[in-house]
Formats: C-alpha cells, sequence, structure tokens
C-alpha cells in the first residue's frame, strides 16, 4: 500500500533587476544578492529563488546588432535568464519622471522576438520616493510587454529620512524595510502560484 503523498513547495524563481548602474545605489541594495530580497527569501519564504541579473554590459539596443535572428552574446545570455525565471523584480529610481534608460533598454531587449517577458509575474521597488512616477510607467511598459504586476503591497522607500536605511556600501540594513520587503516577496510568490494555477 502507497504512503501518504507528500506535497513539496512549488518553487518559482525570480530574476531581480535594478535599473541603477552606480554601485551604492540604493535601489541596488534591496536586490543585491547577499543582502536584501535574495537574503529574505532564501531565509524565509520557502519556495523562491532569487537571482540578481546585471544589466550594464547590455548593448543599447539596434537591430543592425541582430544578425540571422540571434542577438550579441551578452543580450543572449540576459535573455536566457528572464525565460528561465518565472518572475521579476524590478528596482528604479526615477530618471525626469521615468525608468531610467539601462532599465527601459532591457526591457527592449526581452521584447524583440520572441518575447521573453511574456506570461511573468513582476513586483516593483523604489529606494525613495519619487520612484512613484517611475513605477507608474514601469506598469504602463508592463502592459504591452505581458508582464503582469502585483498591485499591493506597493513599495516606495524614502531612503534619505531617518532612522538610516542603508550603509555606506548601499546594504540595506534596517529591519523595518527588511519586514516590509518581506511582504512583497511574499505577496509576489502567491500571485505566482495563482497565475500558474498552482493554489
Amino acid at each position: 500500500m502507497a504512503g501518504p503523498v507528500v506535497e513539496l513547495p512549488v518553487t518559482i524563481k525570480v530574476a531581480a533587476i535594478c535599473g541603477s548602474l552606480r554601485k551604492a545605489s540604493y535601489n541596488r541594495g534591496l536586490i543585491r544578492a547577499e543582502f536584501a530580497a535574495i537574503e529574505t527569501s532564501k531565509e524565509e519564504i520557502d519556495g523562491m529563488e532569487v537571482e540578481y541579473i546585471e544589466i550594464s554590459s547590455l548593448p543599447m539596443i539596434n537591430p543592425d546588432l541582430e544578425v540571422d535572428g540571434t542577438y550579441p552574446p551578452e543580450v543572449e545570455d540576459f535573455r536566457r535568464k528572464i525565460l528561465r525565471a518565472d518572475s521579476c523584480i524590478f528596482a528604479s529610481p526615477d530618471y525626469n519622471y521615468s525608468i531610467t534608460p539601462p532599465l527601459k533598454n532591457a526591457l527592449d531587449w526581452g521584447s524583440r522576438p520572441s518575447n521573453v517577458w511574456s506570461g511573468k509575474t513582476a513586483a516593483a521597488l523604489s529606494a525613495v520616493g519619487g520612484g512613484r512616477r517611475a513605477q507608474y510607467h514601469l506598469r504602463q511598459i508592463g502592459v504591452f510587454l505581458d508582464l503582469h504586476f502585483i498591485n499591493k503591497p506597493e513599495f516606495y522607500l524614502n531612503a534619505h529620512r531617518p532612522p538610516r536605511k542603508f550603509n555606506d556600501d548601499g546594504d540595506l540594513v534596517d529591519s523595518e524595510t527588511k519586514y516590509k520587503l518581506k511582504e512583497v516577496l511574499v505577496s509576489l510568490h502567491t500571485f505566482t502560484l495563482r497565475l500558474r494555477g498552482n493554489c
């Protein structure tokens, strides 16, 4: 007689992308591999793996770089990583009421045939209050890319207000902010499973 069926937790893979190229960026600090979201998800959220994906090496999008349906090696590698992910986390400051050029460039490369963003869930983070405008624009872009953003909780951090949120290296050190970040990840995890029909 067979034993009871044990249901293992469903693991979702999350691609984490920062719109800022500055090494000590507060937005980068939110999702860096050894800190913040990735550390939180590994320790406290069962069934979630987060990979930080660097976008600084991507060339500016140019159809002349596309040869016989293939892309430059850096772009191909980036697209493969996004394709493997179930969901995405974007952290970006506000540049002139929009997202940053590096993030827009990454989104555009991923949208080239075939669109690797399609059908994935997503969450947006901002380390400064002005990021609200960037997030709004990001959500607009996501509609066309077929990215499905969670609506709640929203995550806007006033990093320059006390108490201190980051150390001199840009690493997140504030426990309350880490807890709020965990709430975003839990919501993203639940929404992703729901969209996949696992709950």
